[in-house]
């Protein structure tokens, strides 16, 4: 332990974050139209980019698909498109495919990179929809032509708001109703609506919005926190009071700013990946199970976890000494939460000294014989001051400290801090962010396919030209939504 460190840098040191994109995916009998108001409200903080479901809109000829067809279909067009960050949003029928396209960017098996989080207006579920027979009969009854009746796409608009709308809001929803085909609307209502997608969903771990309307009676406020809770159990649910399903064309300036406050407030907490790095480990070159480990990485929640193995007092000198350890740190990055876990589920390194207990056991006799470490009353010897911080620790490591009856004594203490440093480094350098910081990218070996590509220029100083370079300027993303033409918003 040397007594002096590298200054960390600060935010201002490091690059402005881009802004967030966000994918959006509609609801049954509308198409990516029904996002433009709400896009131009987001300008120019979020970009949005809305995407038409098979069956819908632009690809209304491509016929009907099911939900996974569908959740596969829009995580290929989110690979064209960028690699973050990004958020995905999902109504009503497109709230069941965002949860299953989430689900596969968790486990890797999707090339993409960048997630932060979903934000979900009146889902669907991820189990069987609660729909009465009654309501599902009479609007396969709608179902007579290749397209609704304008009487019938009224119908189903007024089924559908809360609050009365003008006469000229409901013509625009009526026409959006009418821009899709009924070999998709039966496909949803008989099959897609009912399948249940539980099991392979799964508890997403991840930042989750849900926003619902009080006057919307199958999916509103009143059912949905029992609805996402088993899929998503970080999620806040918000109610929009007045509103009914059609929450992006009823209240897109209240669905507007609660998405800038998930962004400001959850989805971006979380270090940022340099898209150089993104790139790659959305590519073929990164294995799935590595690119899933990561995908999780970078949404796990630090902040809002309570301490599982320690004692919040403990969790706090751990905080204090972890800063004095690392010397670069990660904004965003609750290094001593994820110790924390790490010793609750008993998932270190697989050893300790036979002159230690057990690794949680240690580390609470440690922390408490370090409480006040910060400078708070209590300190053993210190103030607080950088510089006493790192004497002390070097006395600790060189087996110098000197501790009160009772605890660990000073060779185990020297022990313990060894075992410390290790699990901090280890730990940090698990978050993907941490390995663009030290720019390593030796994960990348050659993906899942038949042929790994691996690394052939192996001299110092050289990349191969698909590592990127974080000087690089990164590619031009595709056009803002506000220029993007219905035929580039198709699934296809």
């Amino acid at each position: 332990m040397s007594g002096s460190h590298s200054v960390r840098p600060t935010p201002s040191d490091r690059p402005a974050a881009p802004r967030p994109t966000v994918f959006a995916l509609h609801g049954l009998g509308l198409t990516a139209d029904a996002f433009d108001e709400l896009a131009a409200l987001l300008e120019p903080d979020v970009r949005v980019l809305a995407i038409d479901l098979p069956g819908f809109g632009t690809a209304a000829s491509s016929g009907a698909a099911g939900v996974g067809e569908m959740a596969d279909a829009v995580l290929t067009r989110i690979a064209l498109d960028t690699v973050g960050p990004w958020l995905l949003l999902g109504h009503s029928m497109g709230g069941k495919v965002a949860s299953v396209a989430v689900s596969r960017v968790l486990d890797g098996s999707a090339s993409v990179f960048g997630f932060r989080g979903v934000v979900l207006l009146a889902p669907s579920p991820v189990t069987p929809e609660p729909m009465g027979d009654g309501q599902r009969e009479r609007m396969l009854s709608w179902l007579s032509g290749p397209r609704l009746s304008r009487e019938d796409a009224r119908a189903f608009v007024e089924d559908n708001v809360g609050a009365p709308w003008t006469p000229e809001q409901r013509d625009e929803a009526v026409d959006l109703v009418l821009d899709g085909s009924t070999e998709a609307w039966e496909s949803w209502l008989l099959r897609g609506s009912r399948e249940d997608w539980s099991d392979a969903v799964g508890a997403l771990d991840v930042p989750a919005l849900v926003l619902a309307g009080d006057q919307d009676s199958d999916l509103g406020a009143a059912a949905q926190p029992d609805l996402v809770a088993p899929t998503y159990p970080r999620a806040s649910v918000e109610t929009l009071a007045g509103a009914g399903h059609l929450l992006m064309l009823e209240r897109p300036g209240a669905v507007a700013d609660a998405i800038r406050s998930f962004w400001a407030r959850e989805a971006s907490r979380a270090p940022l990946v340099p898209e150089h790095l993104a790139r790659v480990i959305a590519s073929d070159h990164t294995g799935a199970r590595v690119r899933g480990a990561f995908a999780g990485r970078s949404v796990a929640d630090d902040h809002a976890a309570p301490p599982r193995a320690l004692t919040a007092a403990q969790l706090q000198t751990l905080r204090s000494i972890l800063a004095r350890v690392l010397p670069v740190d990660l904004d965003g990055l609750d290094l001593a939460s994820r110790l924390d876990a790490r010793l609750a589920e008993g998932t270190g390194d697989g050893w300790r000294h036979g002159d230690l207990p057990d690794d949680a056991t240690a580390y609470r006799l440690a922390l408490d014989e370090l409480a006040g470490f910060d400078g708070s009353p209590g300190s053993p010897g210190s103030h607080g001051s950088p510089e006493e911080q790192d004497a002390l620790l070097t006395r600790l490591q060189e087996g110098d400290y000197v501790p009160r009856p009772g605890g660990l004594s000073a060779a185990q203490l020297s022990l313990w801090f060894t075992d410390l440093c290790a699990d901090a480094a280890t730990t940090w350098l698990q978050h993907p962010a941490a390995l663009a910081e030290i720019g390593f990218d030796g994960f990348a070996t050659g993906g899942d396919g038949p042929r790994k590509q691996g690394f052939t220029r192996l001299t110092l100083g050289t990349r191969e030209a698909w590592e990127g370079s974080p000087h690089a300027p990164a590619p031009a993303p595709a056009r803002d939504s506000q220029m993007i033409s219905r035929e580039d918003r198709s699934w296809t």
